[in-house]
């Protein structure tokens, strides 16, 4: 199964606060889809990420899909065959974006 790596040339950053308040959502039960807690940029291409999208970008540092959908499964209350969709679709976006890049 492929390894998947991010770009060395996206520059990112985790907001602190904004994860923070994610965080708090989530443990009250609420949704926090909406709740930008990380940035990625890359040649004129800016993304701004909620908390599963950023756990999802971290984790893209040698892992494989199958790797990363195991480890998120024990941080997040969701449906393992949701996740790996959500996952799915969202390496499939930031592969088409040059973000990540897949290898052994």
């Amino acid at each position: 199964m492929q390894k998947i790596h991010r770009n060395p040339d996206v520059l990112w950053r985790e907001e602190d606060e904004q994860r923070e308040l994610a965080h708090t959502a989530l443990e009250e039960g609420n949704d926090a889809e909406d709740i930008p807690t990380s940035v990625l940029y890359m040649s004129g291409t800016m993304l701004s990420l909620n908390i599963l999208g950023t756990e999802i970008w971290k984790l893209c540092d040698g892992r494989t899909a199958e790797e990363i959908v195991a480890l998120l499964l024990s941080c997040f209350e969701v449906e393992e065959d949701e996740l790996r969709a959500d996952v799915t679709t969202f390496l499939n976006e930031l592969a088409d974006k040059r973000f990540i890049q897949y290898g052994e």
